[in-house]
C-alpha cells in the first residue's frame, strides 16, 4: 500500500469543515482591517531564505527542502512566507502605492522537522504583513486583529506573550553581554546551544530543552538593554493594548526563531497543545527589506498562524464546534419519487440548504442512513405524497413528523 509521506497527512471530513470555518473567518477579519490577499510561489531561490531568515537559524541549517533545478540553480520549497512577501513587495514596487500595504496569505509551507503533535513537514499557515510604517500603533492593531480572529474562530483561553528584541543600535550590546555570560555556562547546555553560543547567542534564549531552562533563566534580559527609542516604542505598544483591554504577558526570553525580527515580538499560545503550545508567532522586521536588496526604507510587522495547530486547538477545546451539518436527507420511495425529489433537491440547494438525496428506496434503510449522517431533518416522498402535494418531514432529533407543503419545507429549513 502506498501511504502519505512521513510528516504529511490527509485532511478529511469532518475536520475539513473546521479548516474551512477558520479560513472563512480569517478572510472576513482581514477584510475588516483592510488587508488584501497575496499568493506567492511555493518555491523560491534558496538565497531568499538564507539571506532573509538567517544562515544560522534551524530552518536554514536543518529544515529546508532544497534542490538543484535543471539549470543548476538552487531552489527551496518555502519554509515560511514573510521573506517571499517582502520579495514580491520589492520586485513589484509596491512602495509606490498609497498608504500601508496590508497583505495576507494562506497556504502550505515545508520544513523537515521531527513530526510530532501539531507539527508536520508540510504544514499550513495563515499570515499577514503590514508594510510601510514603524508606528507602534500598527503593532498594537496587528495583535488586536489576531485576538479578534481567534475569538471569532471560537478559540477561548489563549494567552498573548509579548517582548521587544531591540534594534540594530541596542541589540549588538545585549548580544555581547549574552555572549560573555554564555562563555561560562555554554559547556553545560545542549549541543545546539553550544553551537548557537558562538554563532548566534540570541537563539540560545529560544531553547526548548528542559534541562537547559534554569541556566538560560540566569542570562541577561533584553529589556534591561533597550535603547531609549526601543524602550519608548515598546511602552507605547503596551499602553495601546492596555487601552483596548487586551491582556498580555511580557516574556523577555521571547526572541522567535528567525533573524529578521526587531523590536516587537509576540506569540499566542493555547493549553490544548501541551508543552509545544504556540499557535501563532510574529513581530516587527524593519530591516528585512534591506537584507533582500531594497533601496527604500521598508519597516513592517506581521505574523503567521500555524493553521494545523489552530485547528487542533479548536477541535480539542470544542469538539463539536464548526462541524459540517446535513440539513436535509430526502428519502424518495419509488422510481417516480426519485425523479421528483432530484428536481426538489436542486431547488433547495440554490438556497444554500445542505441536502443529501437518498438512493435507498426502502423507508427503514433510508431512515437509518439519515440518522447515521446526522441529518437535522428527513423528508419522506412517495407516490401518495406527490399526489397530495404534502411531504412527510421528520425532525431527526425529536422524532416528530408533520405533513408539509413543498414551500413550507424551505421555510422550515431556512
Amino acid at each position: 500500500m502506498i501511504r502519505a509521506v512521513k510528516g504529511t497527512r490527509d485532511i478529511l471530513p469532518p475536520s475539513s469543515a473546521v479548516w474551512h470555518h477558520i479560513e472563512s473567518v480569517s478572510r472576513n477579519v482581514f477584510r475588516a482591517y483592510n488587508y488584501q490577499e497575496i499568493r506567492t510561489p511555493i518555491f523560491e531561490e534558496t538565497q531568499l531564505f538564507s539571506r532573509g531568515v538567517g544562515e544560522e537559524t534551524d530552518i536554514v541549517t536543518k529544515e529546508m527542502y532544497t534542490f538543484e533545478d535543471r539549470d543548476g540553480s538552487s531552489l527551496t520549497l518555502r519554509p515560511e512566507n514573510t521573506a517571499p512577501v517582502i520579495r514580491a513587495y520589492i520586485e513589484h514596487n509596491l512602495h509606490q502605492l498609497p498608504g500601508l500595504q496590508k497583505l495576507y496569505y494562506m497556504g502550505p509551507m515545508f520544513r523537515r522537522e521531527r513530526p510530532q503533535k501539531g507539527r508536520y513537514r508540510q504544514f499550513f499557515q495563515i499570515g499577514a504583513e503590514a508594510i510601510g510604517s514603524d508606528s507602534p500603533a500598527i503593532d498594537a492593531e496587528v495583535i488586536e486583529m489576531v485576538s479578534e480572529l481567534f475569538t471569532r474562530c471560537g478559540l477561548n483561553g489563549f494567552r498573548i506573550l509579548l517582548n521587544s528584541v531591540g534594534c540594530s543600535t541596542c541589540r549588538p550590546k545585549f548580544v555581547e553581554a549574552l555572549r560573555t555570560k554564555l562563555e561560562a555556562i555554554a559547556p553545560s547546555l545542549c549541543e545546539d546551544c553550544q553551537r548557537r553560543a558562538v554563532t548566534n547567542p540570541l537563539r540560545v534564549l529560544d531553547c526548548k530543552v528542559p534541562e537547559d531552562q534554569a541556566a538560560i533563566d540566569s542570562l541577561p534580559s533584553i529589556l534591561d538593554h533597550l535603547c531609549e527609542t526601543c524602550r519608548t516604542h515598546f511602552a507605547t505598544v503596551r499602553s495601546l493594548l492596555d487601552d483596548r483591554g487586551i491582556a498580555y504577558q511580557v516574556k523577555p526570553r521571547l526572541v522567535r526563531g528567525l533573524d529578521y525580527y526587531m523590536r516587537t515580538t509576540f506569540e499566542f499560545v493555547h493549553g490544548a497543545l501541551g508543552a509545544q503550545n504556540s499557535v501563532l508567532g510574529g513581530g516587527r522586521y524593519d530591516g528585512l527589506a534591506a537584507q533582500l536588496g531594497s533601496k527604500v526604507p521598508t519597516p513592517g510587522i506581521g505574523f503567521s498562524i500555524g493553521e494545523d495547530r489552530l485547528v487542533m486547538s479548536i477541535e480539542e477545546a470544542a469538539p463539536e464546534a464548526n462541524r459540517h451539518t446535513l440539513d436535509l436527507y430526502i428519502a424518495p420511495l419509488g422510481e417516480a419519487a426519485v425523479r421528483h425529489c432530484a428536481a426538489f433537491a436542486y431547488e433547495l440547494r440554490k438556497h444554500n440548504i445542505i441536502v443529501e438525496l437518498g438512493t435507498d428506496t426502502k423507508l427503514k434503510k433510508a431512515m437509518e442512513t439519515a440518522n447515521k449522517l446526522g441529518a437535522r431533518y428527513a423528508l419522506i416522498v412517495g407516490e401518495n405524497e406527490i399526489n397530495a402535494r404534502q411531504y412527510a418531514l421528520k425532525n431527526m432529533t425529536t422524532g416528530d413528523q408533520v405533513a408539509v407543503s413543498r414551500e413550507h419545507v424551505l421555510q422550515i429549513l431556512r
